[in-house]
């Protein structure tokens, strides 16, 4: 069982994120958010597919504007991303934003983050500050001034100065945070080191993770180590590809954790010289057949006798293979022998009965 580390609660809407709320599964529209047709069918998509939260790039006015018509018609709460400007935030929030994100790294003028502070407090919605990697650092034009110091300080660091500022100066506490590296280490190293000075809603990921198969194997070690850790309030997988690979992945990562259903898992092994069976084509048979199963279950699909009736009794239905067979198991016990040409439609039949 994972202890959770304790955190503040605040909402995001209707979703309510820290204080031992639910882990939520984030993800960002890939599309033009003044093109208010398209972000709304992939704000639609997302949320079928399990995304809690979503949020939009505001680049500019027209992207700020069109919130107010994307919000009445999705049924996830929306964050607005602003990134320098405090106007674009302002006028996010006036279009009915849920939550908006700034980034201490390129929101510099304390005057300007008081006026969005002041305009948040005021709708009743909650800050992320949200600091990654490629902008801590001061810029001039397209180039870095600045390369001195430790990346995993300065980015915890920032982030407290912010929040002190909000608390104590602003009267704000509705406040989410993030930090972000493309470096699964230095990632990791930056949120535990925040997770004890500050009882904020913490919000994990990478940015900067790469395509989606380079994406799955950071977001899993970096995401899933740290709330396997306790960390974490919500979770975003940031992948060079399609939104609903992101979701897909963090809802795996959250089910493997068992911090939410795992709906059913096929447990199979690897295979080896041993395997007398095609079992790859036996498990893309099962998983085909039951996709349409919505409760948690596990079922194992092993490839040969040494270890496979353990390892298939360790899971609720479990099938064990042999040379042109297979034993099936219930919670360990034998229940027939099936031809190898029927294991996949007897285990699906018999797991439809449970």
């Amino acid at each position: 069982m994972i202890k959770r580390r304790k955190s503040r609660k605040i909402f995001i809407g209707d979703v309510p994120v820290g204080g031992g709320s639910p882990v939520t599964v984030q993800s960002m529209t890939k599309t033009h958010t003044e093109d208010v047709a398209a972000t709304v069918r992939q704000a639609r998509s997302l949320a079928r597919a399990g995304c809690h939260i979503i949020r939009v790039a505001v680049p500019d006015l027209r992207a700020a504007r069109a919130i107010a018509a994307i919000v009445p018609r999705i049924p996830i709460p929306l964050v607005a991303d602003i990134h320098f400007s405090a106007e674009l935030a302002l006028e996010a929030i006036k279009s009915g934003c849920h939550a908006v994100r700034i980034n201490p790294g390129n929101m510099r003028n304390w005057r300007d983050v008081r006026r969005v502070v002041a305009a948040a407090k005021k709708a009743d919605i909650p800050i992320r500050i949200g600091v990654n990697s490629g902008s801590i650092r001061p810029r001039k034009g397209w180039e870095v001034s600045s390369k001195r110091g430790d990346m995993v300080t300065l980015m915890v660091d920032t982030v407290l100065k912010y929040c002190e500022r909000f608390e104590k100066k602003y009267g704000f506490g509705d406040i989410k945070i993030s930090l972000k590296t493309a470096d699964a280490v230095e990632t990791m190293a930056c949120c535990r080191r925040i997770a004890t000075r500050c009882d904020y809603p913490l919000h994990l990921g990478l940015t900067s993770a790469g395509p989606v198969e380079d994406s799955e194997v950071k977001s899993s070690i970096v995401i899933g180590g740290l709330l396997s850790e306790g960390l974490g309030d919500t979770i975003r997988v940031s992948s060079t590809g399609r939104p609903l690979d992101e979701v897909r992945i963090g809802h795996r990562i959250l089910g493997a954790l068992g911090l939410e259903r795992r709906g059913l898992e096929v447990h199979s092994c690897p295979t080896c010289g041993r395997c007398e069976v095609d079992l790859e084509k036996i498990v893309r048979a099962v998983k085909k057949a039951t996709a349409h199963i919505d409760r948690d279950i596990t079922v194992a699909v092993m490839g040969c006798v040494v270890n496979g009736p353990v390892e298939a009794a360790q899971a609720e239905i479990g099938v064990a293979c042999g040379r042109g067979w297979g034993w099936l198991f219930r919670r360990g016990k034998k229940i027939r022998r099936v031809p190898v040409d029927a294991i996949a439609e007897s285990l699906v039949k018999y797991i439809e009965s449970m």
